[in-house]
């Protein structure tokens, strides 16, 4: 298994000042707004990805 994945930018001010927080696993803490949030992997979709044709000639 691999090492957990860090997020490299707030999801609210954008900045990169982040830092691990004590709430738990995935829960990060950003320096620069003041705020806390927690990432969470939910599991991957059944239908994946759907390729839309928006027809034409392909140039």
């Amino acid at each position: 298994m691999s090492e957990r994945a860090a997020p490299f930018y707030c999801p609210y001010c954008g900045d990169e000042d982040l830092r691990p927080s004590e709430q738990g696993h995935g829960a990060w803490e950003c320096g620069a707004c003041n705020r806390a949030f927690q990432l969470k992997f939910l599991g991957l979709l059944a239908r994946g990805l759907v390729q839309i044709d928006r027809g034409g000639d392909g140039t």
